[in-house]
């Protein structure tokens, strides 16, 4: 019997395929020869234009990238075009610093300001983006370079944005491991209860999830000592 090679079957496919392909453009074109034409031309532009939109890699990745950008953006953390240069610095304070900048002093939160409403631990649903996070740190106030307030609250009607509480807060990132981080005024944030989100490196904050919101590990309970009493009765 005789063997065939993927060359001869691609071949026989595409001769099988001629008769229905040639019918069907007959049939969908009209019966001249330039009304076949102008619809086979049609059909080779809408295939190449799909082909583009939907088979390629680059636009997918484009896609996502584009949609990562206005995720980002709702909490604060932009994206800018810096290839190969890695995050602009401002950025990176996010993460941490030692200006005290986005909630990284190491200063104790004590007394605790009875209009600073959220907790380190609750978990909380991010307004603008929808996006469910987790509270890491808080300033009673906005604490952050100019250039960033610059940024962030240029042309805002909300002129007391300086003197209201701002929360640290990460959320999950696009892969499975990555996260997240926001600095967000205390008036874009709502009290989530009894959800548990699955966030990467929550664990570095926090030694478990008491089903109301996450306890704190000894060196975070150090910085906010009052945010672990009972705080029934308080709705935000």
């Amino acid at each position: 019997m005789p063997v065939l090679r993927a060359s001869a079957v691609l071949q026989i496919a595409l001769l099988l395929s001629a008769v229905p392909a040639q019918y069907f453009i007959s049939r969908w074109s009209g019966s001249s020869a330039a009304q076949r034409y102008h619809a086979t031309t049609r059909l080779l532009r809408i295939w190449r234009e799909w082909r583009k939109s939907y088979m390629n890699v680059t636009a997918w990745s484009d896609w996502t990238t584009q949609q990562m950008s206005k995720a980002m953006s709702l909490v604060g953390l932009g994206q800018e075009d810096q290839a190969g240069q890695g995050p602009p610095p401002v950025e990176t304070m996010l993460f941490d610093n030692d200006l005290g900048f986005f909630g990284a002093s190491k200063t104790a939160r004590s007394p605790r300001p009875p209009y600073v409403f959220l907790r380190v631990g609750e978990v909380v649903l991010e307004t603008k983006g929808h996006m469910v996070g987790v509270v890491v740190s808080w300033d009673p106030e906005l604490r952050a370079p100019p250039e960033w307030v610059d940024r962030m609250y240029s042309g805002s009607d909300d002129t007391r944005a300086e003197k209201t509480p701002h929360y640290k807060v990460i959320f999950g990132g696009p892969g499975p491991s990555s996260v997240i981080v926001a600095y967000l005024p205390q008036t874009q944030l709502e009290r989530i209860t009894g959800m548990r989100p699955d966030i990467p490196t929550l664990e570095n904050y926090f030694t478990h999830f008491n089903g109301k919101r996450f306890v704190m590990q000894p060196w975070l309970r150090e910085l906010f000592p009052e945010d672990e009493e009972d705080d029934e009765g308080e709705d935000f």
